[in-house]
């Protein structure tokens, strides 16, 4: 499953983002509420996790212009504030459960666990292409009776071309959505990345491949498709 964590204290979010990919989520991180708006509307999350006092804009306000715009994506609030108008508040701006401050990380897995269960009701665990499967629990690719588990880089990349099979996505794309606008991390990370997916493609032995376009980035399409042209 893929979070966005929005979480203006950068040690926290460093702490946070290592116990979520220990528990197998696809983990984003953003610092302010801009950021937390921008990248929740753009990409398809399992699960949003706010810190309620971000600079550039609240959580709640971040929440309330999802909900306003037709985003149902659960959310979860962190605050430390414990006053019951505060999480009130929060839940009618739109967010389906809070988290306190401090509080353990066995409770805020489990209350992740709760919040994304509306979702998976309705959206697939499994990706399909082409006879291709991608678990978004067990990040297993899948083949015919073949299966090999992806790292947490690699399943981002593979989510995002199964999610539009046949679209263009640049590498800048790539890495905005999955390294961070800030990271510092070189372009050519993509390439390797993608590396790493096709020979997995070929060992499973599906009919389907990663095309590049010079220059520009990268689709997946079913290998008929290249007979075609």
């Amino acid at each position: 499953m893929r979070l966005l964590l929005a979480e203006d204290e950068k040690e926290l979010a460093s702490a946070l983002k290592a116990v979520l990919i220990h528990n197998h989520y696809s983990v984003d991180v953003v610092y302010n509420g801009e950021e937390a708006y921008a990248w929740a509307a753009m990409a398809n999350y399992d699960g949003l996790i706010l810190d309620i006092m971000m600079p550039k804009k609240s959580g709640l306000q971040v929440v309330k212009e999802l909900r306003q715009e037709g985003h149902d994506v659960p959310v979860l609030l962190l605050t430390a504030r414990g006053e019951v108008e505060d999480r009130v508040l929060g839940l009618d701006s739109g967010a389906d459960d809070y988290l306190t401050k401090p509080f353990a990380m066995q409770e805020l897995l489990a209350r992740i666990r709760a919040m994304t269960r509306r979702k998976t009701d309705f959206s697939p665990n499994v990706q399909e292409f082409g006879g291709l499967t991608l678990n978004r629990e067990t990040f297993e690719l899948g083949y015919g009776k073949q299966r090999v588990c992806l790292g947490n880089k690699e399943f981002q990349l593979l989510e995002l071309l199964m999610r539009s099979p046949g679209r263009l996505i640049s590498t800048e794309q790539f890495m905005e959505q999955i390294w961070g606008y800030d990271s510092d991390v070189e372009l050519n990370v993509v390439w390797v990345y993608i590396s790493y997916l096709r020979k997995k493609l070929l060992n499973l032995g599906a009919p389907v491949e990663i095309r590049a376009v010079r220059g520009v980035g990268y689709k997946l399409e079913g290998r008929e498709a290249e007979r075609q042209q």
